[in-house]
């Protein structure tokens, strides 16, 4: 079992790394490159960014209805470049905007250079597909259908090296579930504060409504929760970034499948901090989650020009 002793520590936060040093995708090195970016973005006046933000109406051809979406431009978005794209998810009862109006993603997607999606997930669709349920069908909107529309209006890379998603709560569930399942889409993979075991709350957040009591059927959600999913990871193929505030009623969970991922030999990031399930936790993970990102996306492209 390899030693899950924190490699660095930094304030309120403490860094995780699951794997070897000298092995690992960041390494120490990166971490430090991670925290330096941190801070110099704080630091950073956010009057000189000026990335592009539209909101859209995406048509779901598998739900009949239109899927209001943040899509966000670095400045100086050229159709000459191809760029990464970042799919970012809200939490239960959130929406489309809520990203945008709450933390510095916008700030961030112009310092790194990659594009921002922000889709609507409904206020509790938990981003699944219902069977005979229309009105639910997130899975195949944000991993196809949203996916689809942002390769054919925009320069996009067009596989998975390009592409990473993440989200909070509901939507970090949502996230590692999405991209357990479609490992041909995605290349990276992240939650903060996800609800990654939802077996616990059985009467919360109208999952419910979606799948069944747990009483009834414990079967469809034990089938559903991302813990569960870790033995279709295969290690190093996709990188991922867990984290969670240590006041959150998510914390255990997320603890757990930290423990879980080591079990099965899985490399990740996990990163603990003080807070709790709130925005100004929320705004400040994303500030590490998308140096993480960033991180990845560079180190694809390189192994894309070695490879030619």
């Amino acid at each position: 079992m390899i030693n899950t002793r924190p490699i660095f520590s930094y304030s309120v936060n403490n860094f995780h790394q699951t794997e070897p040093i000298k092995n690992c995708l960041f390494g120490s090195r990166g971490i430090r490159l991670m925290l330096i970016a941190f801070v110099l973005f704080l630091c950073t006046p956010t009057n000189t960014f000026a990335a592009k933000v539209d909101t859209l109406s995406i048509q779901s051809p598998s739900m009949g209805k239109a899927i209001k979406t943040v899509v966000i431009l670095p400045q100086n978005y050229s159709n000459k470049i191809s760029y990464p794209v970042l799919y970012l998810l809200h939490g239960y009862s959130g929406n489309y905007s809520n990203w945008v109006k709450n933390s510095s993603v916008s700030a961030l997607a112009d310092q790194y250079g990659y594009m921002v999606v922000c889709p609507d997930g409904g206020f509790g669709s938990w981003y699944w597909d219902v069977a005979n349920d229309k009105n639910y069908q997130y899975e195949t909107f944000v991993s196809k259908e949203l996916i689809d529309y942002m390769d054919q209006h925009y320069s996009t890379i067009k596989d998975r090296s390009g592409r990473a998603i993440t989200g909070l709560s509901m939507g970090g569930h949502g996230a590692l579930s999405l991209a357990i399942k479609h490992q041909d889409s995605y290349g990276a993979a992240g939650s903060t504060a996800g609800g990654v075991d939802f077996r616990p709350f059985p009467l919360n957040w109208e999952i419910k409504d979606r799948i069944g009591n747990y009483a009834d059927v414990p079967q469809e959600w034990d089938n559903r929760v991302v813990i569960n999913m870790v033995p279709k990871l295969v290690n190093n193929k996709l990188r991922l970034i867990i984290d969670c505030g240590k006041e959150d009623f998510f914390y255990t969970v997320n603890v757990a499948l930290h423990d879980k991922l080591m079990y099965h030999n899985i490399n990740h990031t996990f990163v603990t901090s003080e807070g709790g399930h709130n925005w100004e936790y929320w705004s400040r993970s994303i500030v590490y989650q998308m140096a993480f990102f960033k991180g990845y996306f560079d180190q694809a492209k390189k192994s894309e020009k070695k490879n030619r």
